[in-house]
């Protein structure tokens, strides 16, 4: 047991140091970029649809999707506005690490981006463990998930910037308790900025994107 977790604390040093590598790299370009993180399904990809078109008179946005397999996401984001967008296709890995944005970003002129969307792998354990080297981590829950998540994935909730809770549309027709739901993330991550929205009605998506705007200003 004791060399495997040595084994394990080597292989997130070495990440780490990569992650700070990437943090550089970007800091040098003047690019803010964003960790999207959730379980599949909550809409990683739909959000990023939805913010594409409002940011595109405001921002250049380059946008990578990392996925087990296919360019879907990365062709959805295409076709929403993204002025490029590359895949990486995980292999079966659970989640991104800082080897695989580094590799990606060697796609992208960043002279010509103010802010990168990555897309991370859906999975509410793995990706929290490993930094990218991304200046914001925001996790995507949804209604239909149920109000238990942050209990049940702890490390999770604890370890992002922001918040955003998607699908509130469901509300009405799903049994989902609000307030149980953010007791359990204020005692994980207490004053964690959120974003209650929907990305089929576009309801709360403006107060989304005014924060992703003064984040890449500032």
């Amino acid at each position: 047991m004791s060399e495997r977790i040595s084994i394990v604390e080597r292989i997130l040093s070495s990440n780490d140091k990569l992650a700070e590598e990437n943090t550089a790299r970007l800091d040098a370009s003047k690019v803010l970029a964003v960790n999207l993180m959730a379980s599949p399904g909550a809409g990683k990809t739909s959000l990023i649809e939805q913010t594409l078109p409002l940011l595109a008179e405001q921002l250049r946005v380059a946008v990578i999707d990392g996925d087990i397999a296919t360019s879907i996401d990365a062709d959805r984001a295409s076709a929403a506005g993204a002025k490029v967008a590359v895949q990486i296709n995980t292999g079966g890995e659970c989640h991104l690490d800082a080897v695989m944005l580094q590799q990606a970003l060697t796609q992208i002129d960043l002279s010509t981006v103010d802010l990168l969307l990555v897309e991370n792998v859906g999975n509410l354990i793995c990706p929290a463990e490993f930094r990218l080297g991304t200046h914001q981590s925001v996790l995507i829950a949804s209604i239909p998930e149920g109000d238990d998540k942050p209990y049940k994935y702890p490390g999770m909730y604890r370890g992002v910037d922001a918040l955003v809770i998607n699908k509130i549309d469901l509300l009405p027709y799903i049994d989902f308790k609000m307030d149980y739901f953010q007791r359990g993330v204020e005692a994980l991550n207490p004053g964690l900025v959120t974003f209650p929205l929907s990305c089929r009605t576009g309801e709360g998506m403006q107060t989304w994107i005014d924060w992703i705007v003064q984040l890449v200003r500032e």
